[in-house]
């Protein structure tokens, strides 16, 4: 649990205190710690001084950024001293380890893992969407989770204009969401296949190559959901500003390297066209339109990958709903980077000074 802060901490500026903060990475050598530091660099943060923590077994190796070797040093609790912002990734256990200290030494951390984002004290921030919380940190930022992050910014446009009064989701997700050993294990296990040769998985629970399989995240067993889908209840919820929003959802893992699909149903509160639909999706930061029904050609994991914006198509009628309120559409975006890392970096954006 996030513990009560001190005095120092309360009294944090709500931006960085410099233009050109210095910056630490916790986690720096993971799937999203590299993408961090490759945002930093491609976005030109203008950071002044970059420190790369990760745990003892990671420590001395160098990773490279803007023409320079970075070495990566021991995380520990004395890590943050004259550090402005943490960019954490290294797991929940770890940012409720350590996030505390990292404020107290007087950085603004913003925590990758699932450790604060339901705690009413810490603002869970998408910054098209809801870019306006971070006005209330006390020195923790949360990330959102993949699914809800990339969701999210297709659904505000469409929930500020029309509020939404129900959604379904439906999710395709990559191996990049379960870390760098899971898209190995992809790879090694697609290749494996491709020779027929028996592969036995390490990382997942189940063959990954030419198959797909409920989200391996925890099962609830009362109500049936497991982890990830009741995180994307609550965050898509919390980010939405709509605390009794009705959302049903079932997330797949399927075969891909990083990009998260996803096929949402919404229903409003008066009826929709997919005309006025399109009109505001392809009028909202953070999207790009692929909806080509003649060429049959819409969003892809292949066109998503790599790709800041979400990709957001097949906006049509939901012809289940006989009332007009319900429109479907696929939404895809690449887990690594709005679902993670670039969302992270857009929010340090946000708090410099200017």
């Amino acid at each position: 649990m996030l513990t009560k802060l001190d005095d120092t901490a309360s009294t944090l500026s709500r931006r960085l205190r410099t233009p050109t903060p210095a910056v630490a990475i916790v986690g720096a050598t993971g799937a999203v710690g590299v993408e961090l530091l490759q945002c930093l660099e491609r976005r030109n943060f203008p950071l002044s001084r970059l420190r790369l923590l990760a745990s003892a077994r990671s420590a001395g190796r160098t990773l490279p950024f803007a023409g320079r070797e970075i070495a990566v040093e021991e995380l520990g609790e004395a890590s943050f001293e004259g550090i402005d912002l943490a960019l954490f990734s290294a797991g929940s256990g770890i940012s409720r380890q350590y996030a505390d200290a990292a404020v107290r030494a007087g950085a603004i951390v913003v925590d990758n893992s699932s450790a604060f984002r339901m705690h009413a004290d810490v603002p869970l921030v998408v910054p098209e969407v809801n870019g306006a919380a971070l006005a209330s940190h006390s020195g923790i930022i949360a990330n959102p989770n993949c699914v809800a992050a990339i969701a999210t910014v297709a659904l505000a446009p469409l929930h500020r204009a029309h509020p939404i009064r129900r959604l379904n989701i439906a999710t395709y997700q990559s191996a990049s969401g379960a870390g760098a050993a899971a898209m190995e294990e992809l790879r090694e296990s697609t290749a494996a296949y491709l020779r027929g040769e028996s592969y036995r998985p390490r990382i997942l629970p189940h063959p990954y190559a030419f198959n797909f399989f409920s989200h391996n995240a925890e099962m609830d067993q009362e109500s049936g959901y497991n982890g990830e889908e009741l995180k994307v209840i609550a965050e898509t919820r919390r980010i939405l500003g709509a605390d009794e929003l009705p959302v049903g959802v079932t997330c797949i893992r399927v075969p891909v390297l990083r990009a998260h699909g996803m096929a949402i149903t919404a229903t409003f509160d008066e009826a929709v066209t997919p005309e006025k639909a399109r009109g505001l999706l392809a009028d909202a930061p953070g999207l790009k339109l692929v909806d080509d029904r003649g060429a049959n050609r819409f969003p892809m994991p292949s066109e998503a990958s790599g790709q800041d914006d979400v990709l957001v198509g097949r906006i049509r009628k939901d012809l289940g709903d006989p009332s007009g309120r319900s429109i479907a559409l696929f939404v895809v975006g690449d887990q690594l980077l709005k679902g993670a890392a670039l969302n992270a970096v857009q929010i340090a954006e946000a708090l410099l000074v200017r």
